[in-house]
């Protein structure tokens, strides 16, 4: 964007509320769906194995302040058109900038790998075949996606493999649920009092408000501009408060089904693997299968097919805001929408990746666990980078005179607050 461009003051259109609706739906509604995938299902199924329902309370906690944060990633790319790391380059070194970039590419690597192992784990319970005949058809199937589909089509995919995440709501009701007892422990706060209790705290902000959906709603913002201005740099378009009302109902559906869907996952498990006595999930294959003989065939059936659908949308998300931060950080050409000849490094770090987890995924390597570790990680590092999200969105130069609202920079600087002391207290208890 130009120096001297601003928000525009046009109307919103006569246009009849669903039309509106449906078209605002976009990079807010994938970011949210992408954040359930097979991380977020390990860490919810754990925690509801081990803990009840003690932390059902968080996902009314954990909406506003997702919804806070993507929302002012969104604005970040909407604004400045600039990717993230490239925005966080203008307030901090970039050597700093490209370490965390470069340790976001080894986090999502580990967590493409262990998805891919979580979908095959999946396969195994939905047809009896050994699972690592499916991980590298899987691997090099959404490689090849990704890189020779456009972004559009990629968007467009991605929105429809999210109504897969249902399925974990309907689970809910195959089993039987004492509605008062889940009431109160949703709206009175249950505070972790152990070690577990606090380490599954963290995983679930970990997995929840995870770096690398900061990195990814701000490049598809890029994208989406593109497709929409049809425009080659979309720092050159103006932004109007229609399409930044648009955006916000589109992050804020995004997030509340994301946050949904976690809700449910906790409770399903809750009331019946933590109510037979079973605490200790080994692997998703597990889950489903211990899943059978206490809620039926139809609820382990629906939890692997959930798992599967949701790997697909989260592998190319993981692959690309990867891919995002560390071209963004070698100044590389980059883009979902674009050919690979014309942006071919930026496709060779989601190829190399996707490769890498193929390998990992192969291993003989706990798949819940290393998800579950990898949601931790993420809840240990999510507040450093929130910090340099505040800086940014709160720079009225960067944000070409555009700064986030001072009600967005008080809910992300309280969520940054909450993800520091999670994290504390889970080392010191």
């Amino acid at each position: 964007m130009t120096a001297d461009a601003s928000i525009e003051n046009t109307p919103a259109p006569h246009a009849p509320m669903f039309k509106r609706l449906f078209k605002a739906i976009g990079p807010g509604v994938v970011t949210g769906a992408a954040d359930d995938d097979p991380s977020g299902i390990a860490t919810y199924s754990i925690a509801g194995a081990r803990l009840g329902t003690h932390l059902l309370w968080t996902a009314l906690i954990t909406w506003p302040l997702m919804a806070s944060v993507q929302m002012m990633c969104a604005r970040i790319g909407m604004v400045t058109g600039l990717g993230l790391a490239e925005a966080l380059e203008r307030k901090f070194p970039r050597r700093l900038v490209l370490g965390a970039s470069l340790i976001l590419l080894a986090a999502n690597t580990i967590n493409i790998g262990s998805n891919l192992a979580g979908m095959g784990d999946s396969l195994e319970v939905l047809t009896g075949i050994s699972s690592e005949f499916f991980i590298l058809p899987m691997g090099f199937g959404i490689m090849w996606a990704t890189i020779v589909l456009r972004f559009s089509q990629i968007e467009n995919v991605l929105k429809w493999l999210a109504s897969i995440l249902l399925v974990y709501v309907v689970t809910a009701f195959l089993i039987p649920i004492d509605w008062s007892e889940v009431l109160v422990a949703t709206v009175v706060p249950s505070f972790p009092k152990s070690a577990d209790a606090w380490e599954a705290l963290v995983a679930i902000l970990g997995t929840t408000i995870s770096p690398y959906l900061f990195f990814w709603q701000t490049g598809v913002e890029l994208e989406d501009a593109k497709i929409v201005n049809r425009i080659e740099d979309p720092q050159q378009r103006l932004i109007s408060r229609v399409g930044i009302m648009d955006r916000v109902v589109d992050v804020g559906l995004g997030t509340f089904f994301s946050n949904l869907v976690m809700y449910f996952i906790i409770l399903t498990t809750a009331m019946t693997l933590h109510r037979a006595g079973i605490t200790d999930i080994q692997s998703s294959k597990d889950a489903a299968i211990t899943l059978r003989p206490l809620a039926g065939d139809l609820a382990s059936t629906l939890y692997a097919v959930g798992i599967l659908g949701v790997g697909f949308l989260a592998i190319p998300t993981l692959a690309g805001s990867a891919a995002y931060a560390v071209a963004e950080t070698f100044r590389w050409d980059e883009g979902l929408d674009q050919k690979f000849r014309n942006a071919p490094r930026f496709y060779s770090v989601i190829a190399v990746s996707i490769a890498i987890g193929m390998m990992l995924g192969l291993l003989d390597v706990n798949p819940m666990r290393a998800l579950f570790w990898t949601a931790v990680m993420n809840g240990i590092l999510a507040p450093f980078l929130l910090i340099g999200i505040l800086a940014i969105a709160t720079d009225k130069t960067i944000m070409q005179g555009q700064p986030s609202s001072p009600l967005s920079v008080f809910v992300v600087s309280l969520t940054t607050l909450l993800m520091f002391a999670a994290a504390i207290g889970m080392f010191v208890f």
